[in-house]
């Protein structure tokens, strides 16, 4: 199941990180950051009480709401409640002064007043709702109003004047107990207060709505009421009515201005909790293709190095902005901050790919054969019969210690022989030996029968997966017992082809140069099984036989052309080392202009001493055979510090103290590379527990006055070999 981290349950419950966090730790559920992973029945648990907390606070909101708007209805209540008992104050018994143009009926109306209040206390009493009506028509009109609607209205115009005589004479004034009412308060009949044109009407109407909004009366004083004629007051009494729907109407409008209020939280909200959103979350996709420093990768994911560098740190892994990060390291951060990794490992600049040849392109080659066995049993010997037996006693050269490569011809084909040392200290160089070969011959002594190198070479052997043919030397002295080493090769799983094996083993002697021409027969019959073949028109590839330094010649390097053609003017990469060929000699020492597949030839034009058994290859360009040089020269002094022992210096001066500890340096020269390697093995074996072995220099060549000089700083022993 995908994880949850809390950033994104946040986002999920829209809510803050923060908030979010607070909620956990009321919970009981800590973390270090919001990047922190949840597991889900935490995040069950989160979900949950967010969402009956969230139930909760509408419950109680929708309450409050409730309480508040019964508390308004309560309060317009109350007002008209007041307004009410202030209206019930009035006494009944104020007269309305009569209009100048109706004075009889003034006068008949004060005469019947008493009748007329009862009357009046009757039809209010039976027509409330028409009096709500009466009193939004009866506010007060300007002088200026009254006298523009003369010629319109004549007896309404009389009215007007007559109100006005009497609020000028004062005598409207009436009294509440000890209060008195202002002319003002009067609230006068519809017809003196209509506008003359509708720009007034409109501006007075408006008027009359605001003041009976803030007033809030719910019914007119009866004193006024009661000189309004009968139709008036009958519309006047309907006027509890139209409060109602007044309040109803206000409730409206409150709950539409709460709508409004809550949509314009809502937006307000969605504005600011927008950006805390991270816009639209764009997934990034990257891709690895090695280390990368700090810097780099806070680039790729789009954050800055702080945030990558403080993740490390809650990570556990304290980096700084040009600290390299493993590939493994760098898709784990950029996995965890969201982004989707692609790593594609490609293959370093020093490692160069090999060209892949067709089946049509490839043509035979002569078989790689390496002579193999224990010491003095006879190796040296036979390579060199076989030469003297190939070609003339004359060009035949001294075989020395090295590893040597030759080629002779046999029935007008080819054969390439290897000779690796037989000596223990030689392993690592035989078993380079061994995996640049096709076949294997193992020399064994008739005589001295099968040895520890002896079963060291055929370990080797198969390893490589490696043909082998057993040559069973020195069968002309009298103690030779050929049967004797058959019968122990069974040990090692190597049976004769006469025993119903599948081993073929040949009884030579080398000294009488007895079965050499037999042992060569078999070689190539071997090889026709085989089917060895490779491409000679492509660049070439091979490997390091052996290279040592010449003191006219520079360095020199055996290579063994493995696959394509190696031409003067090549350039070349052999392991660290990289050059020009600028001369090739055979193994008679004759100068050529090429080698093809299986042939071994000395190079010359190298810029140092390569190492014995590195792989060579030629590229187009010298300025990238540099390149990759510089690469991987840097590669290898990486792979020696990380190689070298780590002792902390209190431990080895509390040893050297205590007299456990004693160290003997060395410097080892040799004529060849592969004795420096050898002499380095066998001596790193020595060390012990009270005598520690410390190689500190070790090369190729005569011994120099600088070896001299770095040998008397250190106190260490100058080896020559």
């Amino acid at each position: 199941m995908a994880k949850t981290r809390v950033y994104e349950l946040a986002k999920e419950l829209k809510i803050a990180n923060k908030e979010l966090m607070g909620i956990m730790n009321k919970l009981g559920i800590y973390t270090r950051s919001h990047m922190s992973v949840l597991e889900n029945g935490e995040v069950i648990k989160i979900r949950n009480h967010y969402r009956r907390q969230r139930r909760a606070k509408a419950a109680l909101r929708k309450k409050q709401q409730a309480e508040a708007e019964l508390q308004a209805t309560k309060n317009v209540e109350q007002q008209l409640q007041t307004v009410a008992d202030e209206t019930a104050a009035v006494p009944a018994t104020e007269v309305a002064q009569p209009k100048p143009a109706e004075k009889q009926l003034g006068v008949e109306q004060q005469q019947n007043q008493t009748a007329a209040e009862e009357k009046e206390k009757t039809v209010a009493h039976g027509s409330e709702q028409r009096k709500r009506k009466t009193h939004e028509q009866s506010q007060p009109a300007t002088t200026g109003e009254r006298s523009r609607k003369q010629t319109a209205r004549p007896q309404q115009q009389q009215a007007s004047e007559a109100d006005q005589k009497q609020q000028r004479s004062g005598q409207q004034t009436r009294t509440v107990g000890s209060q008195a009412i202002e002319p003002q308060e009067r609230q006068p009949t519809r017809d003196a207060q209509e506008p003359v044109d509708g720009a007034t009407r409109t501006g007075q109407r408006g008027t009359r709505r605001a003041v009976a909004k803030q007033l809030k009366i719910p019914k007119p004083p009866e004193a006024v009421t009661r000189d309004l004629p009968e139709k008036r007051r009958e519309r006047s009494a309907g006027k509890p009515d139209r409060q109602a729907q007044e309040i109803h109407s206000r409730k409206r409008e409150a709950e539409r201005q709460r709508q409004e209020r809550k949509l314009r939280r809502e937006r307000s909200k969605s504005k600011t909790t927008a950006p805390k959103q991270e816009p639209p979350k764009v997934v990034r996709k990257i891709t690895l293709t090695g280390d990368i420093s700090v810097q780099e990768l806070a680039k790729k994911l789009g954050k800055t190095a702080a945030q990558v560098i403080k993740f490390l740190m809650e990570q556990g892994i304290m980096a700084t902005i040009n600290q390299e990060l493993d590939v493994e390291t760098a898709a784990i951060v950029a996995q965890d901050m969201g982004a989707i990794v692609d790593i594609k490992v490609e293959k370093p600049l020093t490692e160069l790919e090999d060209i892949v040849d067709s089946p049509e392109s490839l043509q035979e080659r002569p078989p790689v054969v390496a002579v193999m066995g224990h010491v003095d049993h006879g190796k040296t010997s036979l390579l060199d019969a076989i030469r003297r037996t190939a070609v003339t006693a004359s060009e035949a050269g001294g075989i020395t210690q090295h590893i040597g490569a030759y080629q002779v011809k046999v029935n007008y084909r080819k054969i390439t022989f290897l000779d690796t040392p037989g000596h223990a200290a030689f392993t690592a160089m035989r078993a380079r030996g061994a995996q640049a070969t096709d076949i294997a011959v193992l020399v064994v002594a008739a005589d001295d029968g099968v040895m520890p190198q002896t079963v060291e070479a055929i370990n080797h052997a198969k390893a490589a997966e490696v043909t082998i043919i057993v040559a069973i030397n020195k069968i002309d002295r009298p103690e030779a017992n050929p049967e004797r080493v058959k019968q122990q090769l069974t040990e090692y799983g190597l049976v004769a082809e006469e025993w119903g094996g599948n081993t073929v083993m040949v009884p030579i002697s080398a000294l009488k140069k007895q079965g050499i021409n037999e042992l060569l027969e078999m070689i190539l019959l071997i090889a026709d099984l085989k089917e060895l073949k490779a491409n000679p028109n492509r660049p070439a590839r091979g490997i390091i036989i052996e290279a040592q330094l010449d003191k006219g010649r520079g360095p020199v390097a055996t290579m063994l052309v493995q696959k394509g053609t190696l031409k003067i003017g090549d350039n070349v990469i052999a392991g660290s080392v990289y050059g020009r060929v600028r001369a090739m000699f055979n193994d008679r020492g004759e100068r050529v202009n090429s080698a093809g597949p299986s042939t071994p030839v000395e190079v010359l034009g190298l810029s140092e001493l390569p190492q014995a058994g590195d792989i060579f290859q030629v590229v187009e360009e010298e300025k990238f055979a540099r390149q990759v040089s510089l690469l991987r020269q840097e590669e290898r002094r990486q792979e020696e510090l990380k190689a070298a022992s780590k002792v902390s210096l209190d431990e080895l001066f509390k040893q050297m103290e205590a007299g456990e500890v004693k160290e003997l340096n060395l410097i080892v020269k040799a004529d060849v590379q592969g004795s420096v390697e050898a002499l380095h093995s066998a001596l790193e074996e020595l060390s012990t527990n009270e005598v520690k072995v410390n190689l500190l220099h070790g090369g190729v060549g005569a011994i120099t006055e600088s070896d001299v000089m770095l040998a008397a700083a250190s106190k260490a022993i100058i080896i020559g070999f």
